[in-house]
């Protein structure tokens, strides 16, 4: 197997079909063998209903369920568990970024790196729908100041959906990584930057998401707290 991507989903009824369909037809196109990996995180809508039928018809398609709710790092956690692919990664349910992006991804782990991650930040992105305007004032916010103390400042975008590792790193850092929240990304940057591997940051195709979900003083909060954890436990 050669690509396993995780694709973490919770309450994503309305754009997960149009995901899986945009990727089983790139894939299939590829020379990669491939599985997809949905992980269902608890969902309360009709996710879980619309996943299992897209199981059936398409057998490189597995489904995991949490029952309940964790987080998206918990369930990323769960899929490297059953992930088989030489190099394993993950993408977003809602599909901001292009699936294409995983031939600039594939290109930097055959060449010897043991990351490749999504960067909305470089030049050659193409950015379809941008970020709202807290959205984008949070992020400089959170690279420029909460970043900081962790020696991530290179990264200028960490939280793009969109990174993937060798097999053997992938295990690695998420044997060693904690948070269940949305904090992840930074972890694992983290503990990839502190174990000497090599990370390459890729452009991407992106849009945003006008129907997310995320409350910027709730969610932000919780990050900051997840932050908190995250020096407490590896700095």
């Amino acid at each position: 197997m050669d690509i396993s991507i995780i694709i973490p989903a919770y309450n994503e009824r309305r754009r997960i079909g149009l995901t899986l369909e945009k990727s089983v037809a790139y894939l299939e196109e590829s020379s990669w063998s491939y599985e997809l990996l949905v992980v269902d995180d608890g969902s309360s809508d009709d996710t879980v209903a619309c996943v299992r039928e897209f199981a059936r018809e398409i057998p490189t398609i597995q489904f995991i369920e949490n029952y309940r709710n964790h987080g998206k790092g918990y369930s990323i956690r769960r899929g490297v568990e059953r992930a088989r692919g030489d190099y394993i990664g993950f993408m977003d349910a809602d599909y901001k970024t292009d699936i294409a992006t995983i031939d600039a991804v594939v290109d930097c782990l055959q060449e010897g790196c043991e990351g490749a991650i999504g960067d909305r930040t470089l030049t050659d992105s193409d950015i379809l729908v941008e970020r709202r305007w807290y959205r984008a004032w949070g992020t400089k916010l959170f690279r420029g100041l909460l970043l900081r103390p962790f020696g991530l400042q290179e990264f200028g975008d960490t939280q793009c959906g969109f990174k993937f590792f060798k097999a053997e790193v992938m295990r690695d850092l998420f044997r060693r990584q904690r948070m269940d929240g949305y904090m992840f990304d930074v972890e694992i940057l983290l503990l990839a930057m502190r174990a000497g591997y090599r990370v390459e940051k890729v452009a991407v195709r992106w849009q945003d998401d006008p129907d997310s979900r995320f409350n910027p003083v709730s969610g932000t909060i919780k990050d900051v707290i997840e932050l908190v954890r995250i020096g407490w436990i590896h700095l």
